[in-house]
């Protein structure tokens, strides 16, 4: 296993998970195995809000299903995508996705990847991503969302060193070819979009975990926390994001955010995309968006999350909510409401 800055995963950590890798090499459950062979959608039957609907008798169309756990910050969506282009953005979460046809190509850590069907996807919290189609018809894909609190609370279950319990694991690879990791993705998956109990849901969850962070962590997320390179142009970058998360709700001139910095607007704009991997103004957004999204989960309307997370409409938020998150804000608010058995609705 390789070292990212001079720490890796402790033995004492990898102890406590190893027992939980042979929970998650077992086979898929039968259902979740039927949506591996045929193509069949288990979930349409359970809650989940509900994107573009199936293919059109003219070829392939864009589909997302979207849900979320009641009891923690744990998110799931199986989708299918032939056109639509993910802006690059990035999550809060970690993001766990495995590639079931086609194949999808994105930026991530300055280089293209590409993620081909029985591939995983893996995204720390605030690493930035775009995404593609890179096959012809397009790619079909499932990904688990998880909250840090939620990977810090099932390390915590497991380990015995408060030291590790307080290290987040840091996933330095975003593409991993690993048999025992896609059907651990699955079985969770399923338990998260097949109305499993809580039980359940925790066991898969746990046995995801364990495999995810005995084989493919490379580190302690801290290692990370800073941007990359040093020196005046790391400062500026910091100065500059911290202005931002101050005041996302506010329109911030470029003269502005370059004085915080401390140096040119030009200067300013190639620091920050080299430490975040966007452009400040694509920075300021997805604060936007995130407070969106809370405001949808706490029970408010597009139109109130869209004006009090400092958008200038309601289409301009929407516009961009589908641009980086892949479903819109209905979609995304219905995944865990009393409406959410609906038949599949279009955008």
């Amino acid at each position: 296993m390789s070292r990212v800055g001079g720490a890796s995963p402790s033995a004492v950590q990898l102890q406590a998970l190893g027992h939980l890798v042979h929970l998650a090499a077992r086979p898929v459950d039968r259902e979740a195995d039927q949506v591996q062979r045929v193509g069949v959608d288990p979930a349409q039957r359970h809650n989940g809000g509900v994107g573009v609907a199936g293919e059109g008798e003219r070829g392939p169309a864009d589909w997302a299903r979207y849900w979320r756990d009641p009891d923690r910050a744990v998110e799931a969506m199986h989708a299918h995508f032939f056109s639509h282009r993910f802006h690059p953005h990035s999550h809060d979460a970690y993001s766990f996705a495995v590639t079931e046809i086609g194949a999808q190509r994105f930026r991530c850590r300055g280089a293209l990847r590409t993620s081909g069907a029985g591939m995983v996807m893996v995204f720390n919290p605030d690493d930035p991503h775009d995404g593609e189609a890179a096959a012809e018809l397009g790619y079909k894909y499932r990904i688990v969302h998880m909250g840090p609190d939620v990977m810090r609370n099932v390390l915590a279950d497991v380990t015995a060193s408060a030291a590790d319990r307080a290290a987040l694991p840091l996933f330095d690879r975003p593409v991993v070819s690993d048999p025992v990791l896609v059907p651990a993705l699955l079985r969770l998956h399923t338990a998260l979009v097949g109305g499993a109990g809580p039980l359940v849901r925790d066991e898969r969850l746990t046995a995801a975990v364990g495999a995810l962070v005995r084989r493919g962590a490379t580190g302690p997320l801290r290692a990370r926390e800073l941007p990359g390179g040093s020196g005046e142009q790391a400062r500026a970058a910091r100065r500059a994001r911290a202005l931002l998360e101050g005041a996302y709700l506010e329109e911030i001139p470029a003269a502005r955010l370059a004085e915080a910095a401390g140096c040119s607007r030009f200067a300013l704009y190639r620091a920050f995309r080299a430490a975040y991997g966007m452009a400040p103004s694509d920075f300021q957004r997805q604060l936007r968006l995130r407070r969106a999204r809370g405001l949808l989960v706490a029970g408010r309307s597009a139109a109130e999350a869209a004006a009090q997370a400092g958008f200038a409409g309601q289409s301009h938020f929407h516009r961009w909510f589908v641009r980086c998150f892949g479903v819109t804000p209905g979609t995304f608010q219905r995944a865990a409401g009393p409406d959410s058995r609906r038949t599949p609705q279009p955008w």
